[in-house]
C-alpha cells in the first residue's frame, strides 16, 4: 500500500491495484476505479479554469448523488478547501454557512440549480455556481498543486444544535488517518460492499465513504433512507455491510420482518452510531440479522471516529468498545478537569489524536475552549471499566439535575424501553417547580398497544430511583427528526411543554 497524504487521491491504491474494480453503485449506473478518476480529473481541471485556487472554500451542494464523490475529489484535488452543504437546512443557515467560510463557488447537483443560484445572490460577496453537467466531456485533465499533508481540506459544519452552525477545521493527515485505521479495525478490503443511505455530506455516511473508497471497495448509494430499499440492495447486490444511526437500523429491522425471502446471506455486520444506541435495539438487530451490530462514536471535531465495538473481539453490552489504534482519550473528572475520573465513574471524554480539529473557523475562543494542547474537550459524559472500554452516559448539556440528584436521560430511556409496548422513546429535561429541572419523555408504542401514559409513569417508577421518573409522558406516532435522521431534542421539548396531552 502506498502512503497516501492527500485527501483527493484516497482512491490511489485501489486504482494502481485494480482499476476496473467498481467503485460506485446507484440505480442502474456504475462507475469503476479507473472511470472515477477520470471523472475527478476533470472536475478539478474545469474548477481551475474557473479561477478556484488553493485554500478556497468550494462548497459543494447535492442530494444523494454518485457525482458528489467525483466533484469532492476533484475539488481536493485543486487545493481547495471542501465545505459540504447540508442541502435540508434552511436558506438562513445555509447562507451563515456561505458568508462563515468565504466560500468562491457552490458546485451542485443540477436539480439545486436555483437553490444554488439563489444563495449565491444573497452571499453578499461574489460567488460562483457550477452545476456537474458543466463539466461532461471536460478533458480529464487538470494542473497538480503542491500541497502538504497539515493543510486544511475539509470543514463541515456542526448541526448548530446550541446556535449557529460552526464550521471545522479538519486537514488531509487526520482525513486519511481516520479513513485507514478504521478501515484496518473493521477488517475491510476490495472484497466489502456497503450500502449508504444516509446523507454523503454528513459524518456517518461520509466516514464509510472514505473507508471503502481507501480499502478499494464498493459503494452503493441510495438517493434516501428507505428500510425496504436497503435490504433490497443488500441482496441485489451482495453487500457486505451497512450503517446508520438508531432509527434507521430500528427501521431496517421492522421492515425485516416483511422480507422473509430476501437473501441476506453476504452481511458481515452493521455499523450504528451518530446517536445513543440502546442495548435492546442491538440484541434485537443480531437476533434478526445473525450479524453483529457494532456500536460506535464520534463527533465531527474528534477525528471524527473515536471508539467502535471491535468486530472480531472482545464484545460488551451497552460499551462501545476501547478507542481506536493511534486514539489517545481520557475522562476528566467532573468537578477537577485536570484529574482523571476512576473507572466505574462518569466523567467528560477528551479525545487527541490525527483526526482532531485544528480549530473552528473565525471562532478563535471557542478554538482555545474547546482545544487544549492537541485535546479535544468533547462535551460528552461516559464510564470506562478496568479494562478502558467505555460506555456512553450523556452530553454534559442534556445531564438532567433533579433537586440535586443527577439524572442521565439514556438511564431513563432504557427503562422505558424495556417495556414491552415501548418501541422507541426519548427523554428531555422540563422545568419542575421545586426541583428545578425533572425528566419528561416522549414515547412511540408498538402497533396495537394500550398502553397509557399513566402505566409508562408507574413502570418506571417500579424500576428506577422515584426522582428519575418522567413527569411527563407523551406518546407520538413518531419521534421528530432532525436533517441527519436523529432524534430532534429541541422539538421534542417543545412537544413536552406545549401539547395537552402530555402527562404532569
Amino acid at each position: 500500500m502506498t502512503q497516501i497524504s492527500h485527501l483527493g487521491h484516497i482512491i490511489a491504491d485501489a486504482l494502481a491495484l485494480n482499476p476496473d474494480r467498481v467503485a460506485l453503485i446507484q440505480d442502474d449506473v456504475q462507475i469503476t476505479y479507473a472511470e472515477l478518476e477520470a471523472r475527478a480529473c476533470r472536475v478539478a481541471g474545469v474548477l481551475q479554469a474557473a479561477g478556484v485556487s488553493p485554500g478556497d472554500r468550494v462548497g459543494l451542494l447535492w442530494s444523494n448523488e454518485f457525482h458528489y464523490v467525483e466533484a469532492l475529489l476533484g475539488a481536493l484535488r485543486t487545493g481547495a478547501v471542501v465545505v459540504p452543504m447540508n442541502s435540508k437546512l434552511g436558506d438562513q443557515s445555509l447562507l451563515h454557512v456561505i458568508q462563515d467560510s468565504g466560500m468562491v463557488l457552490i458546485a451542485a447537483e443540477p436539480p439545486m440549480r436555483e437553490r444554488a443560484e439563489q444563495l449565491a445572490q444573497g452571499a453578499g460577496h461574489p460567488l460562483r455556481v457550477l452545476l456537474s453537467d458543466e463539466w461532461e466531456g471536460a478533458p480529464a485533465r487538470y494542473r497538480e498543486v503542491p500541497s502538504s499533508p497539515d493543510d486544511i481540506c475539509f470543514q463541515p459544519y456542526t448541526s448548530g444544535s446550541t446556535g449557529k452552525p460552526k464550521g471545522v477545521l479538519l486537514t488531509h493527515r487526520g482525513q486519511i488517518w481516520c479513513a485507514d485505521t478504521v478501515r484496518k479495525w473493521k477488517y475491510l478490503d476490495e472484497t466489502d460492499r456497503a450500502v449508504v443511505s444516509a446523507p454523503l455530506y454528513h459524518k456517518n455516511a461520509g466516514v464509510t465513504m472514505k473507508v471503502c473508497l481507501i480499502a478499494g471497495a464498493s459503494l452503493v448509494i441510495l438517493r434516501q433512507f428507505d428500510p425496504a430499499v436497503t435490504l433490497q440492495m443488500v441482496a441485489r447486490h451482495r453487500c457486505t455491510f451497512f450503517g446508520g444511526v438508531p432509527v434507521m437500523l430500528r427501521s431496517i429491522l421492522e421492515h425485516a420482518r416483511s422480507y422473509p425471502g430476501l437473501n441476506l446471506s453476504s452481511l458481515r455486520f452493521a455499523t450504528v452510531g451518530s446517536a445513543d444506541v440502546p442495548e435492546e435495539l442491538i440484541s434485537a438487530f443480531e437476533a434478526r440479522f445473525n450479524v453483529p451490530l457494532l456500536n460506535g462514536y464520534g463527533l465531527t471535531e474528534g477525528g471524527p471516529d473515536v471508539f467502535i465495538e471491535p468486530r472480531h473481539g472482545i464484545r460488551r453490552p451497552g460499551s462501545l468498545g476501547p478507542a481506536l489504534p493511534g486514539c489517545e482519550v481520557r475522562l476528566a473528572d467532573l468537578a477537577d478537569p485536570t484529574r482523571d475520573a476512576p473507572p466505574g465513574t462518569v466523567g467528560e471524554l477528551w479525545v487527541r489524536n490525527p483526526g482532531v480539529a485544528v480549530g473552528y473557523n473565525n471562532l478563535p475562543e471557542l478554538s482555545r475552549e474547546r482545544l487544549r494542547d492537541g485535546w479535544l474537550v468533547t462535551g460528552d459524559l461516559m464510564t470506562r471499566d478496568g479494562d478502558n472500554y467505555y460506555s456512553y452516559v450523556s452530553r454534559r448539556d442534556d445531564m438532567i439535575n433533579v433537586g440535586g440528584e443527577n439524572v442521565y436521560p439514556r438511564e431513563v430511556e432504557a427503562t422505558l424501553l424495556d417495556h414491552p409496548e415501548v418501541l422507541d422513546c426519548a427523554v428531555v429535561a422540563v422545568p419542575h417547580p421545586t426541583k428545578g429541572e425533572a425528566p419528561a419523555a416522549a414515547v412511540v408504542l408498538r402497533a396495537g398497544a394500550r398502553t397509557t401514559p399513566e402505566d409508562l409513569q408507574e413502570w418506571c417508577l417500579d424500576r428506577a430511583a422515584a426522582y428519575a421518573h418522567p413527569r411527563r409522558v407523551l406518546i407520538l406516532d413518531t419521534l421528530p427528526l432532525g436533517t441527519t435522521g436523529k432524534v430532534d431534542r429541541r422539538s421534542v421539548l417543545e412537544l413536552l411543554t406545549t401539547s395537552p396531552e402530555a402527562t404532569a
